[in-house]
């Protein structure tokens, strides 16, 4: 599996802190840090987020991490993609519900309102839930994909 970062100036340095301890686990993925490499104070969240829900949805079996300060935007703009299924995981409840019940391929974590020990819960959670396939959550998320069924 493949396992694409990004953040924007307010998730910079979690994203890193991320990678590293990432990088140091046993985690059998391979990391891929879409940026950026540097602090950009007058970034936009969506640039990294659009960069992760491209790659994830790009590569089959691969999830997406984004961090930015509240987790709203990132999430907000990710799930204009077709295919990616964005959750915010400020608790580990609702991550696993995400993985379980959505088949979540992106967490969106908040580096504002999130501590570092809730960050790595969520992501932990992320990485080890697997969907449950039951027909129903199956129907629901082939939904998700449906265009402009609102008109």
């Amino acid at each position: 599996m493949r396992l694409f970062l990004g953040a924007d100036h307010r998730g910079f340095a979690e994203k890193q802190r991320l990678i590293n301890t990432l990088g140091e686990s046993n985690l059998e993925c391979e990391i891929v840090d879409l940026g950026p490499t540097t602090v950009k104070p007058d970034d936009d969240f969506n640039d990294s987020a659009i960069a992760v829900a491209r790659a994830v949805r790009e590569n089959p079996y691969s999830r997406g991490i984004l961090v930015c300060g509240s987790a709203h935007g990132i999430a907000i703009q990710a799930n204009r993609f077709k295919g990616i299924r964005a959750i915010c995981g400020y608790t580990p409840e609702l991550v696993k519900l995400g993985r379980l019940h959505n088949d979540a391929n992106v967490l969106c974590l908040s580096a504002d309102f999130m501590t570092t020990e809730q960050i790595d819960t969520a992501v932990k959670t992320f990485l080890e839930t697997a969907f449950l396939p039951e027909e129903r959550y199956i129907r629901r998320n082939r939904r998700l994909d449906e265009e402009d069924i609102y008109g």
